[in-house]
């Protein structure tokens, strides 16, 4: 079993999931020149970066990444997007991402578990109101047609939803950890107190969105051993 990953930018990786997952992770960078597949393997992540889901001409691997979110859904392969790959998602399937309107959501913030049950989120044990780590400017602002809200917030209100059995959007940061919060904070020049407060809370956050990174690679298990799921790995 084998996931396949979309990093969009150096600054950008895994973080915690590459220990978390526990499963081989095929690694893409498009900004150093790798083509992005026609198919996933067993399962899809697709991570965030500084760039919008809509500037193709900057960064032309987006219109392929959102070909193959799209394909990935239909074929009810295991999709996770993170922040950006969220929005990528939301606009592959239908739905729209624009400049959000009540401005940059940044540092440890809180989300909320709305009642509906959900293999990855309730099913990993999340409940009410948890820590999540932000850094996003943009928003999903019309989820896509079917989509099942999960998370809400304060600032943003659509902060994971769950499209068809098996692929979910998160607005936030589940995979970072502190170091490398920090050095989106250096490198954006936003207060340093904020890469403190996510420092701070990194115990809660790990208790949090361990168990769910954990429940999307079981997920990835289980769709591989169904019939007619990808043979790769």
């Amino acid at each position: 079993m084998r996931i396949t990953v979309i990093e969009h930018e150096a600054d950008a990786p895994l973080g915690y999931f590459a220990a978390w997952l526990d499963l081989p992770c095929d690694v893409v960078r498009p900004y150093l020149g790798d083509p992005i597949p026609a198919d996933a393997a067993d399962g899809l992540i697709v991570l965030g970066g500084e760039m919008a889901a809509w500037e193709d001409e900057a960064y032309p691997w987006l219109p392929a990444t959102r070909d193959l979110i799209r394909r990935s859904v239909a074929a009810q392969t295991p999709v996770l997007g993170i922040c950006l790959g969220a929005q990528l998602m939301t606009l592959a399937c239908g739905g729209t991402v624009e400049r959000g309107a009540a401005g940059l959501e940044i540092g440890a913030c809180q989300v909320t578990l709305l009642p509906v049950a959900d293999p990855l989120l309730s099913g990993s044990g999340l409940a009410g109101t948890v820590p999540a780590a932000q850094f996003h400017r943009d928003a999903m602002t019309t989820l896509p047609e079917g989509a099942t809200l999960l998370m809400t917030g304060e600032r943003y209100p659509h902060q994971a939803y769950r499209l068809g059995t098996s692929a979910w959007a998160v607005q936030f940061h589940p995979e970072v950890t502190p170091e490398i919060f920090d050095r989106w904070i250096a490198a954006s020049g936003q207060d340093q107190k904020l890469a403190t407060e996510v420092k701070a809370a990194d115990a809660s956050l790990v208790a949090t969105w361990r168990p769910v990174a954990e429940a999307f690679a079981a997920v990835v298990r289980t769709s591989g051993r169904s019939p007619g799921a990808s043979s790769a790995g």
